[in-house]
């Protein structure tokens, strides 16, 4: 995200402002998100529904311009999905459709809070690129993982254990966010 900031600075500053102001509400959301549901194992509709409009105008609006601008913003080119408001759309659901089937096959292995949090997370994601969602995801697994087996090997959790899953969703998301383009 930091250098597609970049990019939309030198070519389309509109972009570049909407693009800033969804990357802080990201921050306020996920700091929010993460406090309640390590506390709580929640992760309230009155936060995550909010975040699909807020997220979703921010980005498709940026989109939007860049689209219009002066220079195309990269990643243009490629066939119809490669244009950013259309990964905006598409990562949602994708994200969300993939999150759903976990949750369908494994009811107790993901709150319905995390497949409804996951639509929101495309929506950043799929901005970036195909690669960023799919970079969001693994990290996210890939935390949430780490996170259990270190609780294994201290013995403060087992198998059965109950883990909040969205700060790993989230801190995944983030870190996806920083890789280059």
């Amino acid at each position: 995200m930091i250098g597609r900031l970049g990019e939309l600075w030198q070519h389309t500053p509109l972009a570049f402002w909407l693009v800033l102001a969804a990357c802080l509400y990201f921050a306020v959301m996920a700091v929010r998100l993460t406090i309640i549901d390590v506390r709580h194992h929640l992760l309230p509709n009155r936060i995550v529904f909010p975040s699909y409009a807020v997220a979703g105008v921010l980005l498709l609006a940026a989109a939007a311009v860049a689209w219009a601008g002066p220079v195309p913003a990269a990643g243009n080119t490629g066939g119809l999905l490669a244009i950013p408001a259309l990964r905006v759309v598409a990562g949602a659901a994708i994200l969300w459709l993939f999150y759903f089937v976990l949750r369908f096959i494994y009811p107790p292995g993901m709150g319905f809070g995390d497949v409804k949090l996951a639509g929101v997370l495309g929506m950043y994601l799929g901005y970036l690129s195909w690669g960023h969602l799919f970079a969001g995801t693994f990290l996210a697994f890939l935390l949430g993982g780490l996170w259990s087996l270190a609780l294994l090997a201290a013995r403060r959790g087992t198998l059965k254990s109950a883990i909040p899953f969205g700060p790993f969703m989230l801190a995944g998301a983030a870190a996806a966010m920083l890789l280059p383009a």
